[in-house]
């Protein structure tokens, strides 16, 4: 791509969920001088940039998601020089760094909650959050319906009468945004960091932050309903939300260096999701119609065409990811007989027993599709290892709230959190230390040492040195990246498209063999390719 062209229009993005990066304390949870450790082996798999989850002061209700000062670090992590330091150091290995910003809630230790709290009602302190009086003669109902994310009802009741909502945990207070002391501090925090080297932003609930004022209550239908149109939420997706992203475009494009923005915008239309992402909106936005999509080619390339139709008509690139850390994992996703279409705002229900093998297979296959559509790609940290969820979690060490507020019926999101491997000898695996004094703060399976960075090093054939070869080659290949895409006549079953002139993506989704069209090489497989045949769950890079 042209060196004008903007990072962010197909950059290879790197997610790291901090608490289970890497361990440089001992402590057991992973931290800043983990990270930093790390920077080698991220420069060597050829990514452009990390995201790292919050690493914010919190009381850590929601793995850091719960913020309490958002212009510190917490000592979980490091130090605000720590975290300078390491925006530094990832600079100098050519890695920019996207901190996450968390501008829909924050943690009810933070000051302004507290003095809401201390205030009382009808106090312009509670006036930052959504208050409300409860329903009923006494005030005892909810003032409506609205569920959590997590399980249970929307709103929690102060000894006072009053009513706050929370969206998610209790621990996480819905800010109001019509208030304007919320809008300048935010856009105030988007600068101290800015000045503080960061690259950009990703936006926490990024479509939640705009309430219907009246509060109305949900329709019992509309609850996790799967629809192809758009209906006009309480909460979600509303036109408001584009005003406040307008003024963040304006204050990042104050700094030098291409600062940008990546929206997790959960929308129900493509139409929807472009809309975050128009000129003079935000950069980029997570295509979670790509990760929710079943393991068929039908639905594939629907989610691509349509994908990149509505973002090609406002002239944005698209942003492709298969796993993060709210997510199972892809590799036990497609590890199932039958990959069910995820619906919106749902948890994922997997189906039928773990095939490992076959999730491996299609994780390879998945990885190198979305490595050669157009625009940019995201890897949540052990993609590259081809780590699958941990399921049999014990339910003693569970920690995501979910677990709780379900009445202990989800387990939550730990299983796609455990501590990354890094080396292929006894737990913790490389994640902590030799001395270190604490276990990982999830525990690990006994044989993750087969899939850590150690033991794939070197092996062809592992998923590690698959993601280095295809990311080597997409830096070297003018044809990836941004750009346009040609699908190529294929039977039933398989994806086959070209970039440019000289690069054509087979994957194969159907149960059948299938004849590689005329190439001068192939370039990378998922697996072997003999006699030029593509077996199934399998893709490949040609040369044409």
């Amino acid at each position: 791509m042209s060196p004008s062209t903007p990072w962010w229009r197909d950059a290879v993005i790197y997610q790291v969920y901090l608490r289970s990066f890497a361990d440089g304390n001992g402590d057991g949870v992973g931290d800043i001088a983990g990270l930093r450790s790390r920077l080698p082996y991220l420069k060597s798999l050829g990514i452009d940039a990390l995201w790292i989850n919050p690493w914010y002061k919190s009381p850590m209700a929601d793995g850091g998601y719960d913020v309490a000062d958002f212009r510190a670090i917490d000592p979980m992590f490091g130090t605000l020089a720590d975290a300078e330091q390491l925006i530094a150091e990832a600079h100098r290995h050519g890695i920019r760094v996207i901190p996450d910003i968390v501008p829909n809630h924050t943690s009810n230790q933070h000051a302004w909650f507290q003095a809401a709290l201390a205030a009382g009602p009808g106090s312009p302190e509670r006036e930052r959050y959504i208050f409300r009086p409860g329903r009923g003669p006494d005030g005892a109902e909810p003032p409506n319906n609205w569920a959590s994310c997590f399980g249970g009802p929307a709103w929690t009741r102060l000894p006072d009468g009053d009513w706050y909502l929370h969206l998610y945990a209790p621990e996480q207070p819905d800010l109001d945004w019509r208030h304007p002391d919320v809008h300048t501090e935010f856009e105030s925090i988007l600068r101290f960091w800015f000045s503080r080297g960061v690259d950009g932003f990703r936006i926490d609930v990024a479509h939640g932050l705009v309430k219907d004022p009246e509060l109305p209550d949900l329709p019992p239908e509309s609850a996790g309903k799967a629809s192809e149109e758009h209906i006009q939420h309480p909460h979600w997706d509303r036109d408001g939300v584009h005003d406040i992203y307008r003024t963040w475009r304006t204050i990042a494009d104050e700094f030098d260096g291409d600062r940008a923005f990546v929206a997790e915008a959960w929308a129900d239309t493509p139409e929807r999701l472009a809309a975050y992402v128009r000129p003079g909106g935000l950069h980029t936005a997570f295509n979670f119609d790509f990760l929710m999509a079943s393991w068929d080619a039908k639905d594939l390339r629907t989610v691509i065409d349509d994908s990149l139709a509505m973002l090609n008509g406002v002239g944005a690139p698209a942003t492709w990811v298969l796993s993060n850390h709210d997510v199972m994992r892809h590799t036990s996703r497609y590890a199932r007989r039958t990959v069910a279409r995820w619906v919106p705002n749902q948890r994922y229900q997997p189906q039928g027993p773990v095939d490992l093998d076959l999730g491996t297979r299609r994780a390879r296959a998945a990885a190198l599709l979305m490595l050669a559509l157009p625009g940019g790609a995201y890897i949540y940290q052990g993609d590259e290892l081809g780590l699958p969820e941990v399921e049999d979690l014990p339910e003693d060490v569970l920690q995501d709230p979910i677990w709780e507020r379900s009445g202990h019926t989800d387990k939550g999101r730990d299983g796609c959190r455990v501590p990354v491997p890094w080396s292929a000898k006894t737990a913790p695996f490389g994640f902590s230390p030799e001395d270190a004094t604490g276990a990982p703060w999830l525990p690990q399976p006994p044989n993750w040492g087969e899939r850590s960075v150690e033991a794939q090093t070197g092996d062809e054939t592992s998923m590690l040195e698959l993601y280095r070869t295809a990311l080597r080659l997409r830096r070297e290949n003018p044809a990836l990246g941004d750009g346009t895409m040609t699908w190529l006549d294929s039977p039933a079953g398989v994806l086959a498209f070209r970039r440019g002139l000289g690069f054509v993506c087979v994957v194969n989704l159907s149960g059948e063999a299938y004849p590689l069209p005329e190439h001068s090489s192939v370039l990378l497989a998922g697996g072997p390719v003999e006699d030029g045949v593509l077996a199934p769950d399998q893709a490949a890079w040609l040369a044409v």
